[in-house]
């Protein structure tokens, strides 16, 4: 190298440490810092949450490799905040509290104490991770985790015949959006469900596991607790808003944001769209009139069709309703004659390709039955796939894709259908995963199916042109992915209803990244916002009644 473009080389090294340190410099100051310890030792993947006294909305961030963490100014006004962590294991000793002043960054170092109730802290997964028993014996208690926890029916001391003759049952009778505070009885049974004496074997079985490891016959749990390990490296450079909803009993389960950055969501238990502003918290709730009085009430999936207007499923209403935002007006399309039977349950309703030739598709999982919609006409057709077949059969979504041809799963089997939009025909594919339970999905615009394997701990794709599936494995064990949408990048994005965990996926390498949840979060309909960068993520905290914002730095 000669001397010029050494002295030029030199030079340049200088100017770029200049800009670099001027640009240092214009970065505001953290609001708050501080070290996460453990007695000598510094705790990575540490979850740190604040939330300013008289708020609903708490800003969550994780502690470094060096046990290091820090609000960025943006995130924390000027007050009195409560602190909170996150860290299986562990309890925080102090300080609980922080305050903090405009225009200085303040610092809380958090010392952290061993748990005294460890159990308490588990998620679904972890307690599966920890019982004993077989992977079969295991995934009896996924059926548990749409109403409560696992915590629930483990710190239980019925018998296994308690659990036959009464709770099982019980259970059952219980309608889907269901919880603790808010139970709802079903009307009557699903038509293609087990009966009779093969019910009851899957009661015994069921009745006999959970009384081998609840506290029946004994005064505590005879197995070892195991947690997941905490986040590392890119699952910690991240940053969460949850906001409180009002009320306990609000279940928000399909969560979107529109072209405006409102947030809505459909209310699980309740007659109620919910209108949420990021910026203030602030809650606006539209009543949904009442089609069959004395049944079920509250809404499940949630999407937009192409000019804004959403569409959901009211469930045990037994309607198929769409809300103009602009108007703040409801059209409803509700079920009549035969197929309103009272086991009828309109959950999904897909009108992402209406604008093909103006129907819209929904599913009704009373008769595991398919509706097209002709919006102009308010005709309906109905379609039973599985009319003539044994079995039972659940169908859980309808995806259309762009020519408004409709691809359904079957939550029971582990077949994704498909019905020709002009001829009716009905096609099975099976995918290559065995009791996989394909549960909900979206197509992107290559035509290709995603959707989460809920039994089989994948995300899989169904190329709906090539006809081929393609599966990647998310962990950990008991991921169970519900849902799964594909970014602007080309990841995949899911979220669990047992580990508590959002589970980014990198197709090209199968490599994943979990970002750990502040608490424990009943994760349903998946959403992502790709107007912001990087990517950023939604959900609702189906059991928690708060709507929860992943926002990843990288």
């Amino acid at each position: 190298m000669s001397r010029l473009s050494v002295a030029s080389f030199v030079c340049l090294l200088g100017l770029a440490c200049l800009i670099t340190s001027r640009l240092a410099a214009q970065q505001p100051a953290p609001a708050l810092t501080g070290t996460v310890t453990a007695g000598p030792e510094a705790l990575e993947g540490v979850l740190v949450s604040a939330r300013k006294s008289g708020s609903t909305i708490t800003v969550t961030v994780v502690s470094d490799k060096d046990g290091h963490y820090s609000f960025p100014a943006a995130r924390l006004e000027p007050g009195a905040y409560a602190l909170r962590i996150r860290a299986v294991g562990y309890d925080l000793d102090g300080p609980t509290q922080v305050s903090v002043v405009a225009d200085k960054t303040a610092t809380a170092d958090l010392a952290l104490r061993a748990a005294k109730d460890i159990a308490s802290q588990l998620s679904n997964a972890e307690w599966l991770a920890s019982l004993p028993g077989t992977d079969a014996q295991k995934g009896q208690l996924l059926n548990c985790v749409g109403c409560h926890t696992l915590a629930r029916p483990l710190n239980s001391k019925y018998t296994a015949d308690e659990f036959l003759t009464m709770i099982l049952p019980r259970m059952q009778g219980y309608v889907n959006q269901s919880m603790p505070l808010h139970p709802q009885l079903r009307r009557a049974e699903r038509l293609r469900e087990e009966r009779g004496d093969q019910r009851v074997q899957v009661y015994r079985g069921t009745a006999d596991y959970l009384a081998s490891i609840n506290l029946s016959a004994q005064p505590t749990w005879n197995f070892e607790f195991k947690s997941l390990p905490r986040p590392t490296g890119t699952a910690t450079r991240v940053i969460y808003t949850e906001y409180d909803l009002p009320r306990e009993s609000i279940e928000p389960h399909d969560v979107i944001v529109d072209v405006n950055g409102a947030v809505w969501f459909s209310s699980f238990g309740e007659q109620y769209l919910g209108k949420l502003d990021p910026k203030t918290g602030k809650l606006t709730e539209f009543a949904i009139a009442e089609h069959k009085p004395g049944f079920p009430t509250g809404l499940l999936g949630l999407r937009s069709d192409i000019d804004g207007n959403l569409w959901f499923g009211n469930m045990y209403q037994a309607t198929i309703a769409r809300f103009d935002p602009r108007t703040e007006t409801f059209k409803f399309w509700p079920l009549e004659g035969e197929e309103n039977i009272d086991a009828a349950q309109i959950n999904m309703v897909s009108p992402q390709s209406a604008g093909v030739d103006g129907k819209v598709w929904a599913q009704n999982n009373g008769f595991a039955g398919i509706h097209r919609l002709d919006v102009a006409t308010g005709k309906l057709e109905t379609f039973e796939p599985f009319k003539g077949m044994s079995g039972p059969h659940n169908i859980y979504d309808v995806i259309p894709d762009s020519k408004n041809n409709v691809y359904f799963t079957d939550f029971r089997q582990r077949h994704i259908g498909r019905i020709d939009a002009k001829t009716g025909a009905v096609d099975l594919f099976e995918i290559p995963t065995p009791n996989s339970a394909p549960r909900r999905g979206s197509m992107d615009a290559q035509d290709r199916l995603w959707f989460g394997e809920y039994r089989g701990d994948r995300i899989g794709m169904f190329d709906t042109k090539r006809e081929e599936f393609k599966e990647w494995p998310i962990p950990p064990r008991w991921s169970s992915p519900y849902d799964v949408v594909v970014d602007r990048n080309g990841e995949a994005w899911t979220g669990s209803m047992l580990s508590d965990q959002v589970t980014r996926l990198n197709p090209a390498t199968g490599t994943t990244v979990n970002y750990l949840l502040p608490r424990s979060t009943n994760i349903r309909r998946v959403f992502v916002d790709n107007s912001t960068s990087p990517v950023s993520f939604w959900a609702g905290n189906n059991h928690g009644a708060s709507i929860v914002k992943v926002e990843p730095l990288e």
